[in-house]
């Protein structure tokens, strides 16, 4: 059988503050073997990884993300929050895109929709993955199926997954011919487990989101899922290891 790729979800974000240098480091170090990130633009049009639209959730600061530059986003401390954390800087895409280069991990990047600047967070993606020469180690990602489609029409090659939070038009397991993989949160599998092999079925394999306690890792490894988004990376290897062994 073969166990899910473990993909960590904003980093080791249990055990490091997400979306700083030190989470995706510690994943990393763990074996992940792939590595989720969110991103945004800021007001001067740089891509940043935060998830939220606001910055209070992460760091000390306040404000929307997109209403301010990449000068003023890096005045705040995006790590002391957490309760493993200490100051940290904000990360900026390139920075992630650098620490992937020249290794086998893959990263899943997702753009957050809806966003003041629509879809000029895709294009711009588009550029920075030119840039650094990355494409087969991308996946891309989004909620929106429109974004998905916008990035597929600028970057063919690279792999897409559509996420979902319910299956409603997907229930079947078929997807629009612009994504690759589906992207199920674990709680639809916990409601319909035969959705995994629908899905194959209809061509797609399946990246789950976020999968940390040890029934849902079983869950989905006994499914055959594709990739596992999770936010504690060394924890589920050592769970699906485990389960694999009883």
């Amino acid at each position: 059988m073969q166990l899910p790729s473990v993909v960590a979800h904003r980093g080791a974000s249990t055990d490091r503050p997400e979306h700083t240098i030190g989470a995706y480091e510690l994943a990393l170090k763990e074996g992940a073997d792939g590595l989720e990130c969110d991103i945004r633009l800021s007001k001067d049009g740089e891509i940043v990884c935060v998830h939220d639209r606001t910055l209070s959730r992460t760091s000390n600061g306040r404000g929307t993300v997109s209403a301010l530059t990449l000068e003023q986003l890096k005045k705040h401390d995006y790590g002391s929050w957490h309760r493993h954390g200490q100051p940290a800087e904000l990360l900026v895409l390139d920075q992630l895109l650098e620490l992937v280069k020249g290794t086998n991990v893959q990263l899943f990047i997702e753009t957050k929709h809806p966003v003041r600047y629509r879809n000029e967070i895709e294009r711009k993606l588009v550029e920075a993955l030119k840039r650094h020469r990355l494409d087969s180690q991308i996946v891309m990602m989004s909620f929106s199926p429109t974004a998905v489609k916008v990035f597929r029409e600028q970057a063919p090659d690279i792999r897409t997954v559509l996420l979902l939070d319910r299956l409603v038009r997907y229930r079947t397991g078929a997807l629009p011919s612009f994504a690759d993989y589906t992207g199920p949160g674990v709680h639809v599998l916990r409601n319909d487990p035969d959705y995994v092999d629908r899905a194959r079925r209809a061509g797609h394999e399946t990246y789950v989101w976020t999968v940390d306690s040890p029934e849902d890792v079983a869950l989905c490894r006994d499914l055959g899922v594709r990739y596992l988004a999770t936010n504690a990376p060394a924890n589920t290897r050592r769970l699906l290891t485990a389960n694999l062994a009883t």
